[in-house]
């Protein structure tokens, strides 16, 4: 993007330059409440259509304060991925689903183990096998876990808690995983047909596109008391697990399209774009896309659930005796109903965030009491073979994005574009040779999540701890990720 369209206010932190005239001047002579949080460089690399689509989010009826775009912030459909906006249900507040993507409930389970790069090392060939065997990834790939309509239901209320019930990790997972491991107002009758059918099968499975599970090792440590604090040490073998809620979120996104495009039509929302399609939050719509949304982001927490505990079989394979502990379970691709302060006025807000992450900061009410002093575990994931971040959330994100923080390193070229440079076989070889061994079924989407594909992980890192959205922890580099 031009830089010229944009004033920094703070370091990392931008708002965009009113147009003084020409076309589009008369809703744009105000400077829009739009802020940006990212440093020149990953700024002017950001497609024009963030700035556009980020416009649009902060005309959307019952903002409140800023809509946000993050460090990681690239083109999506309606919504920027990496956007974030709060609502309000009192003053025509509107819910999205463009506001929360098609993958609802995207995520990342990282687990910490007792075990060492050292450990870990000379089975590193045999545990990538293992963990490629046993945990089903790709397109419309199924698991072994295979559900009639009454139990999606169940897990469509229960989340996590129902995979523990049924024996797929235990009851201190649940307390390191957002919201308890299942949100409330989950509604599975607003859950189509064809959405269900969908899921039978993909329980427990990663999916394809940017999925992965990762075995990662502590690189770096930036901040040693909160690493204490979160059970990580330099050496010590880490696991992330990304995905979401598969086949049942990406058709729950695609059913309500139509009916919130509806909606607008029918509340009279003047949509800027008309993949913002939307309803007031208080409507009949706006009730039914929440209990469908919710209920797609408690299959998603009980899917990384049960993803959890294949990983954890599969490493007990190899090493029986091996600790392997939930850090934390955090989602993006949500709207969820938080109370939040501006201007001195506690309000419930839902609030948006598409390609974010929540970040509560130090003393949040929701947090484990692990957790209190030192601020909500946050991950930033990285391209395959470049490694990821843990950071903490941090008191200021607060009233600076609604506790929100970047989700990962964002997208700097499409997937055809990446066809275009990268072969898959040639991907795998060329990781493989700096340690990092790769297992996936299609070469094709290897060459479209090629490391290069993405941004600069640790500038989004840095960034984002600069913006004081979340504090860097420590750096996790790669050693094997199992890809759909």
């Amino acid at each position: 993007m031009n830089l010229e369209n944009f004033i920094q206010i703070e370091p990392n932190c931008w708002a965009v330059r009113p147009k003084e005239g020409g076309e589009g001047a008369g809703r744009e002579a105000v400077m829009p409440p739009v802020r940006f949080y990212a440093d020149k460089e990953l700024l002017a690399a950001m497609d024009e259509k963030v700035r556009e689509q980020i416009i649009n989010v902060s005309r959307l009826p019952g903002l409140k304060g800023y809509a946000f775009a993050m460090p990681d912030a690239h083109w999506g459909y309606g919504f920027p991925i990496g956007g974030v906006a709060a609502f309000d249900p009192e003053e025509g507040g509107i819910i999205s689903a463009g506001g929360v993507g098609f993958d609802i409930s995207c995520g990342i389970r990282c687990l910490k183990t007792d075990l060492t790069i050292e450990d870990v090392s000379p089975y590193a060939e045999k545990l990538s096998d293992l963990l490629f065997r046993d945990i089903p990834a790709g397109v419309g790939a199924g698991g072994n876990i295979t559900l009639n309509e009454a139990e999606l239901d169940d897990i469509m209320l229960n989340g996590a808690h129902y995979a523990v019930e049924k024996g797929y990790g235990t009851k201190e997972d649940i307390l390191y995983i957002e919201d308890g491991g299942k949100v409330s107002g989950a509604d599975p009758s607003m859950v189509s047909t064809s959405a269900k059918r969908r899921q039978k099968s993909e329980m427990g499975t990663l999916g394809s596109g940017n999925h992965y599970l990762e075995v990662q090792v502590v690189k770096r440590i930036f901040d040693e008391n909160t690493a204490r604090v979160f059970g990580l040490k330099k050496n010590q073998i880490v696991i992330s697990i990304h995905c979401g809620s598969r086949g049942l979120g990406h058709q729950v996104g695609t059913d309500y399209l139509i009916t919130l495009a509806k909606a607008a039509a029918k509340y009279g929302i003047n949509l800027p774009d008309r993949e913002l399609a939307c309803a007031p939050i208080n409507s009949v719509e706006g009730g039914m896309y929440l209990g469908a949304m919710n209920a797609a982001i408690n299959i998603a927490l009980c899917n990384r659930q049960m993803l959890a505990h294949l990983t954890r079989e599969a490493f007990k394979r190899i090493f029986p005796e091996a600790a392997i502990k939930t850090l934390f379970d955090v989602s993006h691709n949500t709207c969820k109903a938080e109370k939040h302060t501006v201007n001195g006025e506690e309000l419930l807000l839902y609030v948006h965030r598409k390609g974010a992450t929540r970040a509560f900061g130090p003393y949040h009410p929701s947090l484990p009491d692990l957790f209190k002093e030192a601020g909500q575990p946050v991950i930033i994931g990285g391209s395959m073979g470049t490694g990821s971040y843990v950071l903490a959330g941090t008191k200021e994100s607060e009233e600076r994005s609604f506790s929100s923080a970047s989700h990962g390193a964002g997208r700097a070229m499409s997937r055809n574009q990446a066809l275009k440079l990268w072969r898959g076989r040639e991907v795998v070889d060329e990781l493989k040779e700096k340690g990092i061994i790769i297992r996936s079924r299609s070469m094709r989407g290897i060459a479209e999540e090629a490391p290069d594909a993405y941004k600069n992980v640790d500038a989004v890192a840095e960034a984002t701890e600069k913006a004081r959205l979340a504090k860097r922890v420590c750096y996790l580099s790669p050693v094997i990720c199992v890809k759909g």
